[in-house]
């Protein structure tokens, strides 16, 4: 059987990126690997032992076009109206909270926050199959 345990997406400042993940999300620094032309950043925190890895290409100035295969990374938290609210203090401008109930009962509350790179991360209140 196997068990997920990072994803991985590309940045292009360090500094805004780990800033971001940590006021968003409180993920810190788990590991660190530099190499010659890269470097590679492992996040987490308390909540799971599944970590983001960032990966800097070193000399890369250009922003990456994530294109049309990125979907999302998804977080789960106790009270998304309370992170809504604590996300838009710190001014990292989440969108709109949604109700998504497509046959009339709410299956999931959800809102979109983009990381500094444009990432789409789904922040989803905990429950049901959101655990």
């Amino acid at each position: 059987m196997a068990k997920a345990i990072h994803s991985m997406i590309r940045v292009l400042h360090e500094a805004r990126s780990l800033a971001f993940y940590d006021t968003a999300f409180g993920l810190k620094v788990a590991d660190r690997l530099d190499f010659e032309t890269f470097t590679l950043v492992y996040l987490s925190n308390p909540e799971s032992t599944f970590e983001l890895e960032l990966t800097i290409n070193k000399g890369r100035t250009e922003p990456y076009n994530l294109g049309d295969g990125y979907g999302h990374l998804a977080v789960s938290v106790d009270d998304v109206v309370a992170e809504h609210a604590r996300l838009t203090a710190a001014g990292l401008a989440p969108r709109k909270l949604v109700d998504f109930a497509p046959a009339g009962t709410v299956i999931a509350r959800f809102f979109f926050i983009a990381d500094p790179d444009g990432y789409q991360i789904e922040v989803l209140q905990r429950g049901g199959r959101y655990l």
